[in-house]
This record gives C-alpha cells, sequence and structure tokens, in this order.
C-alpha cells in the first residue's frame, strides 16, 4: 500500500516535523524574520529547511541558527550568499521576556515549528517545548499508530 504524503498548505514554506516529535510543545508565538532579498526569493521557491534548526536568545534578542536556505542559481554574482546564516526574529519585548522565562526552567528550549507566508511577509512559527524521553516517543507512535488503525476499522465497517 502506498503511503501518502501529509499535503502542506500553500502558504507554508517548510515545517520542522521533527520538533513535534521530540518535545512536546507548551506555548508557541509567531515571529518575523529578518531577510535579505535572495532568501525571500528562495522562500518563494520553498528552498528552507528547519530540521537542524533551532533558536538562542542573545542580549536580549532572538535569532533563528542553522535555518538552511539554498540560494537560486539566478542569485546576483555581486551577492556572497550564506546558506545558514544567523537570522534575527522580529517580536515584542514582551514575548521575548516570555521565552526567556520560559528557557530558564529545566528541560525548557525553544524550537521553530514551520515557516509560512502571511501577506507577503515570511513568519516563524516558534514553541516553548520540553524534551520527550524515548517512552514518551514510544507511547506517541503507539497513539498514532492505534488511532490510525481505529480509523481503518471504522471505515471498513461502514463500506
Amino acid at each position: 500500500m502506498a503511503v501518502k504524503k501529509k499535503k502542506t498548505p500553500e502558504n507554508t514554506i517548510a515545517q520542522n516535523r521533527k520538533a513535534r516529535h521530540d518535545y512536546f510543545i507548551e506555548d508557541t508565538f509567531e515571529a518575523g524574520l529578518s531577510l535579505l532579498g535572495w532568501e525571500v526569493k528562495a522562500m518563494r521557491e520553498k528552498k528552507a529547511n528547519l530540521t537542524d534548526a533551532y533558536i538562542i536568545i542573545h542580549q536580549g534578542e532572538a535569532y533563528l541558527h542553522s535555518c538552511h536556505v539554498s540560494p537560486l542559481k539566478t542569485t546576483s554574482t555581486h551577492v556572497i550568499a550564506e546558506p545558514t546564516r544567523n537570522r534575527k526574529l522580529l517580536l515584542h519585548s514582551a514575548e521575548i521576556i516570555k521565552l526567556i522565562s520560559a528557557i530558564e526552567k529545566e528541560g525548557y528550549t525553544i524550537v521553530p515549528l514551520s515557516l509560512y507566508w502571511i501577506k507577503n511577509k515570511v513568519k516563524l512559527k516558534i514553541g516553548t517545548a520540553k524534551g520527550k524521553k524515548q517512552h514518551d516517543k514510544r507511547a506517541t507512535e503507539k497513539a498514532k499508530e492505534w488511532n490510525r488503525d481505529k480509523q481503518r476499522i471504522l471505515k471498513n465497517n461502514f463500506d
């Protein structure tokens, strides 16, 4: 049986599915990104990857680290494209204070969840997260499989 790939909405650029597998997501925030022109063009072509990305707070400002944005071949020659540069997140000071207080708790971190468009602006959904242990990951996987089997059984009984 062929495995169907989940469809992402039109405005989604990239998702970090690994984050939902590795962490319990507590709170979510929406942040803007400070980008260069070539990065925006590359994101229009969905050339971004959030898999290994993470958020740090340095001197009261939040930054996105290790987000890989592949430059397009048509990027102008006078621009030196740096695919994994640190990008500043645009957040209100109250949101940054909440993030700082969240990461001061033991076991909590800030992870990027998804990149998407809102009215021609790139937004990043970030979440405060607590790491899952191995048995938590197994329990989540087991519950997911059971729900899938349950839906299959219900579908077969009503057909």
